[in-house]
Formats: C-alpha cells, sequence, structure tokens
C-alpha cells in the first residue's frame, strides 16, 4: 500500500532549516511531496542537506539571517523564482538565550534582548510579512507557522527575554490570523517542550540523553520522549490542507506539561 504524501505540489520555505526541528520538517516536507527552500546561516550544513535530498529541484538552500529583511525576502523570492509559487512558510530560526539572564542580573540586558528578540520574533515578523505578501498576491491561500515554546504559556521555565519573545510570537501569529485570513492565509504557532536539538543541547550543556530525560520528567506522557521529529509532523499537520480550518492557533506539543503542576 502506498504511503500517504499530505504536502504533493506545494512549496515551502523553512528558516532555521539546516539542523534540529529545521532539519527534520525539511526531510519530512520533501517525502511528503513540497519543493523546499532551506534558509538558515549554516551554510555548509545547509548545502548538505539539500544534496543529500537529490536536485535543486527538491530543496534548495539560501543563506538568511532572519533579522535581515532582504535575506528574509530573498529566501520567499528564490522559492517562487525556483518553483514558481509559495504555499508554505516556517518560521522555525530561533535562539536561546545561553546565560540565563536574570531580570536582577548584572548582563547587558538590552543586548540579550536585542539579540533574542532579533532573531525570534523580528525574524518571524518578517518571515510572515513577505510570505504572507507572497500568498495574498498569489490568491491562492497558504499556511505560516512559526516555532513558539512550552514558555509562550508557562512563564518560570525559562530566562525572562526568552519567555517575552515566545509569548511575542503568539500574539504575532494571532494577529497576522486575523488580519490574513480573508486572503485565505492561516497562521498558527507550534510550541515544543524540552527537545535535544544541537542548538539546546549546547545552551544548556547537557547530551541528547540528559534532555530527553528531563523532557519525560516535566510531561505527563510517561515513557515518551519528544523528539525533533515530533515537532515536524506537528509542523506537517498545520502545513496540509487536513488543518485548512485552523489558524491562530498554538499547538501545544509537550505532553501537557503546560497543563499540569511540573515541580
Amino acid at each position: 500500500m502506498k504511503a500517504e504524501v499530505r504536502l504533493e505540489g506545494k512549496v515551502a520555505v523553512i528558516t532555521g532549516g539546516a539542523s534540529g526541528i529545521g532539519e527534520a520538517t525539511v526531510k519530512l516536507f520533501v517525502r511528503h511531496g513540497a519543493r523546499v527552500i532551506v534558509a538558515d546561516l549554516q551554510d555548509e550544513k545547509g548545502k548538505a542537506l539539500c544534496a543529500s535530498l537529490g536536485s535543486d529541484d527538491v530543496a534548495s538552500y539560501v543563506h538568511c539571517d532572519v533579522r535581515c529583511e532582504p535575506d528574509v525576502k530573498r529566501a520567499v523570492d528564490t522559492a517562487i523564482s525556483l518553483f514558481g509559487k509559495l504555499d508554505i512558510m516556517f518560521n522555525n530560526a530561533g535562539i536561546g538565550d545561553p546565560f540565563g539572564s536574570s531580570i536582577l542580573g548584572e548582563d547587558d540586558t538590552a543586548a540579550v534582548f536585542e539579540r533574542v528578540m532579533g532573531v525570534n520574533v523580528l525574524g518571524a515578523l518578517l518571515g510572515t510579512k513577505h510570505a504572507g505578501r507572497a500568498m495574498v498576491a498569489a490568491g491562492r491561500g497558504g499556511s505560516i507557522i512559526i516555532t513558539a515554546s512550552m514558555v509562550s504559556v508557562v512563564g518560570g521555565l525559562g530566562p525572562p527575554v526568552y519567555v517575552c519573545s515566545k509569548h511575542a510570537v503568539v500574539g504575532l501569529a494571532r494577529s497576522a490570523a486575523a488580519e490574513l485570513g480573508k486572503h485565505g492565509v492561516r497562521v498558527n504557532c507550534v510550541s515544543p517542550s524540552m527537545v535535544a536539538t544541537p542548538q539546546t543541547m549546547s545552551h544548556m550543556q547537557a547530551s541528547e540523553e540528559e534532555l530527553e530525560a528531563l523532557g519525560e520528567v516535566i510531561s505527563t506522557l510517561k515513557g515518551v520522549r519528544l523528539k525533533a521529529e515530533d515537532m515536524a509532523n506537528a509542523a506537517l499537520f498545520l502545513a496540509s490542507d487536513e488543518s485548512r480550518f485552523v489558524s491562530g492557533h498554538n499547538l501545544m506539543v509537550d505532553g501537557a506539561s503546560s497543563v499540569t503542576k511540573i515541580f
């Protein structure tokens, strides 16, 4: 029996697509028939990922700093020039606060704020803006997805600036969903709990095993550990026509961690 293909003929841009959740999503989207632009700062990893997926007709890499509007616009324009359209924008690029800055700390709060908010919020805003413009102009609708976090609804599990950024992107998604809905464009967030991505392992100085174990501890789903592939599957649902009436939603992929007493 042939496996179901859920994104046949669709075109996607995935920021932060060279590793972690982005890489898993690129692979899954291609497996489901999509053609993908991988937008990232990790040039070697991004190019290697695209090469592993076959020809430029399947996946192509674009260097992209999501804080730089010309870079984001170029990623969207490249999708249209190479593949003729844009159906899906996954604003996945994001960073944490590796120093765990305290609201009362001695660190340069303004510099931390500018860097984290620049990538996490401005990057998502620019991606939504340029993808939205392209989708509205084409008149075929589309799906815009933003990676948020469990801390978008739980305030005490991360440093203040990071928590602020993830609350902000949920507000962005809701506002954009309200504005773009009349054009058939859906906007949603997907919010993971603890995922053992290369960035998270580096920031927390922990191994994949340690982070997955921590994720299981804070989850009510014992015996299940969150993987990057689980986030890719959540993004696949929001990107596909199966979620055609889902917009303005923050999809929690956290094993009910955010609705239970964790500690």
